[in-house]
């Protein structure tokens, strides 16, 4: 794997992580901040052909 399809996976499971944070925390601005930049993200990974695992609750790109 290189270093950008690991960087990209690494942005996009720490997205995850703070998309998951905002929804338990109930701030609902930050869910969309946080949703909008992994919709950009795994649209960055289908451009590229970088495989990416959909988590739970998660919209689909």
């Amino acid at each position: 794997m290189d270093a950008f399809t690991t960087g990209l996976l690494q942005r996009i499971k720490a997205t995850e992580s703070d998309l998951t944070r905002a929804r338990d925390e109930g701030d609902d601005f930050l869910v969309e901040v946080e949703q909008g930049e992994l919709d950009d993200l795994r649209r960055l990974a289908a451009e590229h052909g970088v495989e990416v695992g959909v988590e739970v609750g998660a919209t689909p790109a």
